[in-house]
């Protein structure tokens, strides 16, 4: 087996990774949700819990995605198109982390020591205090 067989083998693991934190990630997201809309009968407080958790889920998934993506072009094929792809594929899904991000926090991340104090710090939501397990 050579060294590209190997990295390749690398970069599949790490995308059969991400799949299963993705699948895995939305099993545990949903059954959290029931059981809060189970034990509060809140379903928009559930949906919001929902959202909540599964988007932390897709962070974790995207950034073991670009992993795989990184192994695939530098180790694997480094070629200029390549490269240029994964460059795309990397905004792409840095974006998507961002607003992902944006969207957990409620607050954009340069502005988030301004709300530490005030309004809103990391873990608060508006899911009427329910919250992920940790």
């Amino acid at each position: 087996m050579t060294f590209l067989d190997v990295m390749d083998r690398v970069a599949q693991l790490f995308e059969a990774i991400g799949a299963l934190v993705l699948l895995g990630g939305l099993g545990v997201s949903v059954a959290v949700a029931i059981r809060a809309w189970w034990q509060h009968h809140d379903g928009r407080a559930a949906y919001q819990l929902l959202r909540e958790t599964f988007s932390g889920v897709i962070l974790l998934g995207l950034e073991i995605l670009v992993a795989a993506d990184l192994v695939r072009t530098v180790a694997v094929a480094p070629t200029v198109e390549n490269v240029a792809i994964l460059g795309v594929i990397v905004l792409i899904r840095t974006f998507l982390s961002f607003s992902l991000e944006i969207e957990i926090e409620g607050v954009a991340p340069w502005r988030r020591a301004q709300t530490i104090g005030g309004r809103r710090s990391r873990g608060s939501s508006s899911s009427g205090g329910l919250e992920p397990p940790v």
